[in-house]
């Protein structure tokens, strides 16, 4: 396959699941700033989800002049402006932009679910929906991705073309859950204290913003702890949406498009493959999870890079 052919199919993919992603953590902290708190704890986590999403700067070049921080403004930059490369918006039209640059890889169904979600996401964003109910828009954000993924598998022949979007999917799901698990972790002093009922409702939402409320009672049922979160967003490979389970299908979709220059970046991807699959919670909560999820952000991108390297159009440097 043409590495151009490839890149296009590789971030249609990407694309689809940060837009989807986005509204995932935007989703959980719409959920949580309802919860009793006070207005300076509610920025804090307004701010955090821009930290950890590294829009803090851009956010305050275009909001900071007045020193007011507005939830609106926070939706706005990250749902509908153009200028931000991590908006819904940016997102959903670069996916779309990717597709049509490859019509003749992908089959018309395909093609058509990219091309409606973007026409409905110009109709939607007009509308005051983003307002007035911001989890309908997020919840319909999630819908076109699951139905996006589903189309492809279901009518795409399982080539390379398939094995570069699960790629483009799984290296994007991984590197958005460490951000939505540390939106939450990021300057907790204490994990280890029995959660208040605040926490739970907090927790429980975090879970749902990763479709993971339900799977956390079926595997632990019992009362939800920050370190079963993070060993259920981690370590366990029959979660979906975990980092083990993302590991677990960037390695395999590595394995079917090696080719004569790979190895490197597949041995790469196998070490942090290894350190998920035989890593221990305990473990990680000491050693401290903010720090094992940035060092695992860190070498997440870096895969990305070196996949870019050996296989597609190398990112501009």
């Amino acid at each position: 396959m043409l590495s151009r052919t490839a890149d296009h199919l590789f971030w249609m993919a990407r694309y689809t699941e940060r837009a989807e992603n986005t509204a995932r953590m935007l989703d959980v902290n719409m959920q949580t700033s309802m919860l009793p708190q006070s207005e300076q704890d509610a920025e804090q986590g307004w701010r955090a989800t821009l930290g950890i999403s590294e829009l803090q700067s851009a956010y305050d070049h275009k909001y900071g002049r007045d020193g007011q921080f507005h939830t609106r403004d926070v939706l706005d930059f990250m749902v509908r402006d153009p200028n931000n490369p991590s908006s819904i918006f940016a997102c959903l039209t670069g996916a779309r932009e990717n597709a049509r640059a490859v019509r003749g890889t992908l089959t018309t169904e395909v093609w058509e679910i990219q091309n409606a979600t973007w026409l409905d996401m110009q109709k939607r964003l007009k509308s005051n929906l983003l307002e007035t109910d911001p989890s309908q828009f997020f919840e319909w954000v999630k819908y076109r991705s699951h139905l996006s993924r589903g189309v492809t598998l279901g009518t795409m022949l399982k080539d390379e073309a398939i094995h570069f979007i699960r790629l483009g999917t799984f290296l994007e799901r991984a590197d958005n859950t460490a951000r939505i698990l540390d939106v939450k972790f990021h300057g907790a002093r204490d994990t280890s204290k029995d959660i208040t009922q605040r926490d739970f409702y907090y927790w429980a939402a975090l879970l749902r913003s990763v479709s993971g409320f339900e799977i956390y009672r079926k595997v632990y049922r019992d009362v939800i702890t920050p370190a079963r979160v993070a060993e259920l967003l981690m370590l366990r490979g029959d979660m979906p949406r975990s980092l083990l389970a993302c590991m677990d299908d960037v390695v395999e979709n590595l394995k079917q498009v090696r080719n004569d220059v790979s190895a490197d970046t597949e041995r790469f991807a196998g070490k942090l493959h290894a350190e998920l699959k035989f890593g221990h919670i305990d473990d990680i909560m000491k050693a401290g999870l903010h720090l094992t999820l940035t060092e695992f952000l860190e070498n997440i991108y870096d895969l990305g890079n070196r996949v870019s390297r050996d296989f597609l159009v190398p990112l501009a440097a």
